[in-house]
């Protein structure tokens, strides 16, 4: 007798949306936990008309941050109602629901099975045979960068007291992750599609030294928990067509085993590009932030660098208007940077941050002056930019695209990417004109430059 069989229902997943706010660190543990949610049977809602519940990753690092963070969770109350905060400013859940009363959890930063809980607990996934494995439609984890670029976070918290920063007591004592766990998930980030590597953490520089650099196994070989040992293994790596992928270091601090990545870098297996949080030049300003005041001594090796690699680019990021920052100490910095010629700089205002030490600091710096300080930094280091990109143009450099275009009226498409000297979203672009339409994100192309301005830099590419 035939039978018919009755087809299987199966319940609609849960729906989850995410505001993701701050740094790439906190991108990095956004994506962890949508990947977790998504191997619970979740599916992710592109607004919040569609979600029955939204997560806010919040950032606690300045006063302002906090308040866009607050204004994000208003947002997400206002338009859905069922809301679970996370993140930085995760620590301070009393003010969070002194506003917010009727969030539905509170956790703090990289506290993802707290998160992944609550989730469970506001909206219950529907467990089953048919829908509780990983979903395999793309490759790879949960990604809320483009496909070609990926955040690779080795450590977390930071051993630093810096006066003027709160991350220690937000994230805690640095905490390395295991070399071979990151070196795995590396290699799965390139196979899947992976093109260029950014090496995140708090203190890239420091990875390792809570666990004594200890040794593991990989591919048959001892390698240490160390940043060199690390940048030479990913240095290794191929994509699956062939290529060596850019691998881009930040958050380095200066200390003296980061000249030993600079051959690497020379060799091609690690991109040219250092991000160094400076903070300032002068060293009573330096003394004041409890940070190291051997600002000559960084001169010297940035010289040595550049003698082994010419094309490294150096970014970094100062802080002006300091609690008793004097004339003398900021036209210190200026002078420093004429000798230094950075590539990249970002400025900023400094401003107290509730718990910082540095709010205690004596003789705090008017607004106007730090405004009209902001500015004078800003004007020199454009015009050192401007001078170190009008340098490449005749030049062709390597540029990965980030996004093409479409034809206009003409059936020219244009196309816009980066160099080598440019990590995304921070630095500045190159854009090209009259490329191919079958070029896509991702790919690399050599380009010649025709024009350059204080930030991009503008090309076609080579014949």
């Amino acid at each position: 007798m035939a039978t018919t069989d009755t087809p299987i229902t199966l319940p609609e997943a849960p729906k989850v949306g995410m505001v993701s706010l701050g740094c790439p660190k906190a991108l990095v543990d956004s994506e962890r936990i949508l990947t977790r949610l998504r191997a619970d049977g979740y599916a992710m809602s592109a607004d919040y008309a569609g979600a029955d519940v939204v997560l806010v990753n919040t950032c606690g690092f300045l006063d302002s941050a906090k308040e866009e963070s607050l204004a994000a969770i208003g947002e997400a109350m206002a338009e859905n109602g069922r809301v679970i905060v996370t993140g930085c400013m995760g620590n301070e859940a009393e003010a969070i629901r002194a506003r917010f009363p009727q969030v539905l959890a509170v956790t703090g930063a990289h506290q993802y099975e707290a998160v992944v809980e609550a989730v469970h607990e506001a909206a219950p996934p529907s467990m089953g045979p048919y829908i509780d494995l990983i979903p395999q439609a793309e490759p790879g984890d949960v990604k809320l960068t483009p496909r070609h670029y990926s955040y690779l976070k080795i450590s977390e918290g930071c051993n630093h007291a810096c006066a003027f920063c709160i991350i220690p007591s937000l994230r805690g004592k640095l905490a390395s992750r295991r070399i071979d766990a990151v070196l795995r998930e590396a290699e799965k980030l390139v196979a899947a599609g992976t093109r260029e590597l950014l090496v995140i953490s708090q203190d890239t520089s420091a990875y390792g030294v809570d666990v004594r650099h200890e040794t593991r196994t990989w591919k048959g070989r001892e390698v240490r928990t160390h940043m060199t040992d690390l940048a030479r293994e990913l240095g290794q790596l191929k994509t699956p067509d062939g290529h060596t992928p850019w691998v881009r270091l930040h958050y380095v601090y200066p200390y003296p085993h980061v000249d030993a990545v600079i051959p690497l870098m020379a060799e091609g297996l690690v991109t040219p590009y250092l991000d160094i949080p400076f903070q300032h030049a002068s060293p009573n300003v330096l003394r004041a932030m409890k940070r190291p005041a051997n600002e000559a001594k960084v001169l010297e090796r940035i010289r040595a660098w550049r003698e082994i690699c010419p094309d490294l680019a150096i970014r970094s990021s100062f802080v002006v208007g300091f609690p008793g920052e004097t004339e003398a100490d900021f036209q210190y910095l200026l002078d420093w940077l004429d000798e230094a010629q950075l590539d990249r700089v970002g400025a900023f205002r400094f401003e107290p941050v509730a718990g910082a030490a540095a709010n205690d600091l004596l003789d705090p710096v008017p607004e106007a002056v730090k405004e009209e300080r902001y500015a004078r930094i800003m004007e020199k280091t454009e015009a050192i930019s401007a001078a170190k990109l009008a340098a490449k143009v005749g030049r062709t450099i390597r540029v990965i695209i980030d996004e093409v275009g479409e034809p206009d009226e003409d059936g020219d498409v244009g196309a816009t990417g980066r160099s080598q000297a440019d990590a995304p979203e921070i630095d500045g672009a190159v854009y090209l004109r009259n490329v191919p339409e079958s070029l896509k994100p991702g790919d690399f192309v050599d380009v010649e430059i025709e024009e350059a301005d204080a930030h991009d830099l503008f090309g076609v590419i080579a014949s």
